[in-house]
This record gives C-alpha cells, structure tokens and sequence, in this order.
C-alpha cells in the first residue's frame, strides 16, 4: 500500500473540506436537538463515503477515455467557472 499517497489524498481533501458547504449542513445539523450527533455523523460520513465511492468509481471509468491532462483542465475550468459565478451572478 502506498502510504505517501494516502496522505497526499488525505491532506488535499482534508483541506479543500474545511468550511465547505458540507461541513456547515453537519454543523447545523448537530446543533439541533432533534437528531442525535451520532446519527448525524453517521449519515455525514456514510454520505461523504458514497460520494467519494462515486467519484473514484467515475474518474476510473473516465481515465479509460480521455488523458489525465484532459481531466485536470475539465476540472479546473470548472472550479474557475463556478467562482466566477459566484463573484459575478446575479445578486439577490
């Protein structure tokens, strides 16, 4: 097993994590009263898992296809489109 990158992973996703949307909807969820903080982090993490399944599942499917280069700069372009978005959308 490769150690240096599972902390690479660990490290990247750890930090792009932090104060993100997800990480909110837990807190407020475990502020309530109404669902028990273990089940709150049940359901965080078994989300978090599902998804995290799905993207390594589609990123294999799609590195059949097109070259990692490709994908760096889908993905890349698409972080840049969703922040100009957010600094330039419509205000309400």
């Amino acid at each position: 097993m490769e150690w240096r990158g599972f902390f690479v992973v660990f490290g990247a996703i750890f930090l792009a994590e932090l104060g993100d949307k997800t990480q909110l909807a837990t807190l407020l969820f475990s502020i309530e009263q109404r669902i028990p903080r273990p089940m709150v982090f049940l359901g965080a993490a078994s989300a978090l898992v599902g998804t995290t399944a799905l993207a390594v599942l589609l990123g294999g499917w799609m590195g059949r296809f097109l070259p990692p280069k490709v994908l760096r700069w889908a993905a890349g372009l698409g972080f840049l489109m969703v922040g100009l978005w957010i600094l330039f959308g419509e205000r309400g």
